[in-house]
């Protein structure tokens, strides 16, 4: 597969992205969510498309500068930087309107980000650990920040490829071997719900329906 082109159909991702990271998560098996404390700027930003790995060294944005010219129009930049907590303001208004210019499909981060006010109004979805004023520093001299290659972000690998889907209620990424399956496993699902939902509307219990029961 070429690396330079996502593997999804924009029919896909606009699926995925509807279906939401808790029913693919579900459907993919319960796996791949990311630390809950990564939440979106915007409560109503709803993304999922190709994972583009970075790495990039704690309190330093150069890679992540670096990474908005090397990914490609819709991958979702996923940072990781080994920070627990927003101790360091990574990303703000500037890199939005950058990302929003290449039409880049979001950023994961694992990192504080800054400018909160103005982020909505960008446009660009951002995700992160919260927000932090703190100033990064732009290293050359840095040589361990890597782009495209595999990271961990909270004991969960994501490498190029992988499907990323974000919204309120988390960050999921899906092996992109699994991804296809787990679309057509949350679709199952979605309609399994809705079926559900109706039945409860028309007086059934949670206990009778998944068999709770004494």
């Amino acid at each position: 597969m070429d690396s330079e082109t996502s593997p999804y159909t924009d029919e896909q991702l606009a699926l995925a992205a509807n279906l939401g990271s808790a029913t693919l998560h579900e459907a993919a098996g319960r796996i791949g969510v990311l630390p809950p404390e990564i939440r979106p700027v915007y409560p109503g930003w709803r993304i999922a498309g190709r994972a583009f790995p970075v790495l990039s060294p704690p309190g330093d944005n150069l890679w992540i500068h670096r990474a908005l010219y090397a990914a490609q129009p819709g991958d979702i930049v996923v940072v990781a930087t080994g920070d627990q907590k927003p101790q360091w303001g990574y990303w703000g208004e500037i890199l939005s309107e950058a990302a929003m210019v290449l039409s880049l499909g979001g950023l994961i981060l694992e990192g504080g980000s800054r400018d909160h006010a103005a982020l909505p109004d960008v446009g660009f979805p951002v995700f992160s650990l919260g927000v932090c004023i703190r100033g990064t520093i732009k290293d050359k001299a840095l040589d361990h920040g890597r782009l495209g290659e595999a990271i961990e972000i909270g004991g969960v690998p994501i490498a190029m490829n992988d499907l990323v889907v974000a919204d309120i209620d988390g960050v999921a990424v899906i092996p992109g071997a699994d991804a296809s399956t787990a679309i057509a496993a949350g679709e199952r699902r979605e309609h399994a719900e809705r079926e559900l939902i109706e039945q409860l509307r028309a007086g059934a219990s949670t206990l009778d329906l998944y068999g709770l029961g004494d």
